[in-house]
């Protein structure tokens, strides 16, 4: 179990320094560590697949109120982990806003070898998506939250996408980003390259796809690869490898980029035989 809870009543305290200001510093970074915001968060960065993806965590903050309802939580972390319990003054203080939330824990990243290696590590039999210049996080952890409900194996993020680690992105996923390996960071023609080189059926998902994704055959290695919201996959992306689309009435464009996620992974996961 966690740490014994340590009481904080100054919000300038050095030992939760890597709470302060969150809003700010969920924009600049906070060199190899992130916040996890919520008690479902919480509970997966504890889990096994967190800590097999190379995530732990280096200490906790709660509402003082928030102790008691999170006691089965701090049973999964280990007692190296300090806990530190503020009140609500302290609490926003430290935070820089009125959060009622009341829970967060302060988490570090894989080492970036972890992740570079990722394409590597894959099962013989993978389904993965990639994505391009996706900037919306909400969009980003909803995609994640959809990778896990289908059983893709990886996310596949190009150097133009936002970081999934994002405290909103991981919320939104409900913390499917720390149980689904990502890799971040490759230019998109780079990684698209990449994954055909390791033997991945890549798809671009587009309104103006040739085909319906009903008609993706099953294949051993499968990857869709998912654009930036409005614009979609860049015209040297759609016309280096084969498209798809998602049927639709006539009369909106396309739909939201995160929707569309789900309705193909759940296509190629049942022709995989992935659901039932």
């Amino acid at each position: 179990m966690a740490a014994a809870p340590v009481r904080i009543d100054d919000p300038a305290d050095p030992r939760i320094a890597g709470f302060v200001s969150i809003r700010e510093r969920d924009l600049t970074g906070r060199e190899g560590l992130f916040i996890a915001e919520g008690t479902v968060v919480l509970r997966m960065l504890g889990q096994p697949a967190a800590l097999a993806n190379g995530f732990a965590a280096e200490s906790i903050l709660l509402l003082e109120n928030r102790l008691s309802g999170v006691a089965d939580i701090l049973a999964s972390f280990p007692d190296t982990v300090p806990v530190y319990v503020a009140s609500q003054v302290v609490f926003d203080a430290v935070a820089g806003f009125n959060m009622h939330r009341g829970v967060l824990a302060l988490g570090r990243k894989p080492p970036v070898e972890r992740t570079a290696s990722l394409m590597d590590r894959l099962p013989e039999t993978s389904l993965v998506l990639a994505g391009c210049g996706l900037s919306n996080h909400d969009n980003v952890g909803s995609i994640f939250r959809n990778a896990a409900a289908f059983g893709a194996d990886a996310v596949f993020l190009d150097e133009t996408s936002c970081d999934p680690l994002y405290r909103k992105a991981i919320r939104v996923s409900v913390g499917s980003v720390l149980s689904v390996p990502f890799s971040r960071g490759f230019a998109a023609q780079v990684m698209l390259e990449r994954l055909a080189a390791a033997g991945f059926e890549i798809w671009g998902l587009s309104p103006r796809g040739a085909v319906s994704v009903s008609a993706i055959p099953a294949a051993r290695r499968i990857a869709l690869v998912l654009g930036t919201e409005g614009e979609g996959l860049p015209a040297s992306i759609l016309s280096s490898f084969r498209t798809a689309r998602i049927p639709q009435r006539p009369g909106l464009d396309s739909l939201n980029v995160a929707t569309a996620s789900g309705i193909a992974l759940y296509q190629i996961a049942l022709a995989m035989g992935r659901v039932g």
